[in-house]
């Protein structure tokens, strides 16, 4: 099986992911379920974090990107690899601190955060927010006004690099929703702007070109427009960053039209960086900046699986086969937003050779509701347990009700072990906030 180090085909020809057998799990913890590699996920932080302290001299931090997966055990982890983390909300804000992570390592992100979201940001000691309007420079400056700090701040710029990805997920387009324009001037002037602010301490740029990025071009290309940029300023306005964060971005495997990386393509790719800042500094005369990558996808997406139960199957001869299962878009919707292509196996019987291509739907009442189509397997049974690779990214995360489906639970796998880290839902908790008003009873 042309997969990654967690995944393995056991001597009962069933599927593993960290030691432990995924027909086991299934019949433990039931299906749908999310299952998560705990040294998967421990490795890839170590790679960026290792290649940052050896190649950069330690000047530089990790920041696993939360939207990838949120939920409490993560940020315990990234604690313990003693990596920081960027949160997008006040909901992500909020697990991160409840899991007990320091707020000084927390990044707050977003293109239009609350005020709400703001105070809570500034009361709770974060370390910085990365501001991506003017008017968000005006609210964080009025906080932190009013709470008697200095708030430390990034600027998010767009660069103008097109990333070859998918066009919904591409961030750095000078039409994006995100960041300040170079191109136009924008950045430049809400530099100045920032600049102006007492309350405001600007340390530098956060940029993201996008995500599902192979080619290191791409990378490359982004780190010379903003450290030409940086130098750029330093001379109009006589401010040199301290601090430069490159985003994330870095490409997983879904399927075998995609390269498969390796630890080491991944630790290239960030030597690829530095190398480049290195470089610029170097041509502009600039201080080699404190140095972010905001990592995500890479860290958690292939670390995990999601299993279901096959259940009706309906075969329309000549035209298409469907394979349902017990899940769907309600816990993945990505091929509906994207059409994103997976691979699936069955669990219960891995070493089987695939004989025919089936659409694989899900069980909402939606004619859009599938996981993939054209997928090759095995002749499918109902009963079987079919497992759904690198579903450990933007699955949970973009998870829903619709319905009224029960978003599944998550396991966390450790040397052949697994517990929850995400309990299951009831039906109680779906219709927890629902009030009958007095006059309809």
């Amino acid at each position: 099986m042309n997969q990654r180090s967690t995944l393995k085909i056991n001597a009962d020809g069933h599927l593993e992911i960290g030691g432990a057998d995924a027909v086991s799990l299934a019949r433990k913890f039931g299906t749908p379920l999310y299952v998560f590699d705990e040294a998967y996920i421990r490795k890839m932080m170590r790679v960026y974090r290792d290649t940052l302290q050896s190649r950069y001299e330690g000047r530089g931090l990790v920041l696993y990107a939360s939207k990838a997966f949120s939920c409490k055990a993560v940020y315990a982890i990234a604690k313990s690899e003693n990596i920081g983390v960027d949160v997008v909300s006040g909901g992500e804000l909020y697990t991160a601190l409840s899991a007990g992570f320091p707020a000084d390592k927390i990044y707050m992100h977003g293109n239009n955060k609350l005020f709400s979201e703001l105070v809570y940001a500034v009361e709770s000691g974060v370390g910085t927010v990365v501001l991506d309007s003017l008017s968000e420079a005006d609210m964080v400056d009025k906080i932190a006004g009013e709470k008697g700090v200095k708030q430390r701040v990034l600027i998010r710029i767009n660069p103008g690099v097109e990333a070859h990805t998918h066009a919904f997920i591409q961030t750095a387009r000078t039409d994006s929703k995100f960041g300040f324009s170079v191109s136009d001037g924008s950045a430049a002037a809400a530099c100045k702007y920032v600049l102006s602010k007492k309350n405001l301490a600007l340390h530098g740029y956060h940029c993201h070109i996008g995500s599902q990025i192979f080619e290191e071009e791409a990378f490359k290309l982004a780190v010379e427009k903003v450290m030409d940029f940086t130098a750029s300023v330093k001379n109009s306005l006589n401010f040199e960053a301290d601090t430069i964060n490159l985003g994330g971005g870095f490409g997983v495997w879904y399927n075998d039209e995609e390269p498969k990386l390796k630890e080491k393509d991944y630790e290239n790719y960030l030597i690829a960086l530095i190398e480049a800042v290195k470089s610029k500094a170097v041509e502009h005369g600039l201080k080699l900046p404190y140095l972010l990558i905001e990592p995500g996808r890479s860290i958690v997406g292939e670390a995990g699986i999601t299993l279901y139960t096959v259940g009706a199957i309906k075969d329309i001869p000549g035209i298409k086969k469907y394979v349902a299962v017990d899940g769907g878009m309600f816990d993945n919707p990505r091929y509906a937003l994207y059409q994103s292509k997976y691979t699936a196996i069955l669990a219960n019987r891995a070493n089987e050779k695939c004989t025919e291509k089936v659409s694989i739907a899900g069980k909402c009442c939606e004619s859009g509701d599938l996981i993939g189509v054209d997928m090759p397997l095995p002749e499918v049974k109902t009963g079987d347990i079919l497992a759904v690779l690198t579903t450990g990214a933007y699955n949970y995360s973009m998870a829903s009700n619709y319905n009224r489906n029960a978003v599944p639970p998550a396991v966390l796998v450790n040397d052949g072990q697994a517990e929850y880290i995400i309990k299951p839902q009831t039906y109680e908790d779906i219709v927890r906030n629902d009030l009958i008003p007095e006059r309809l009873k």
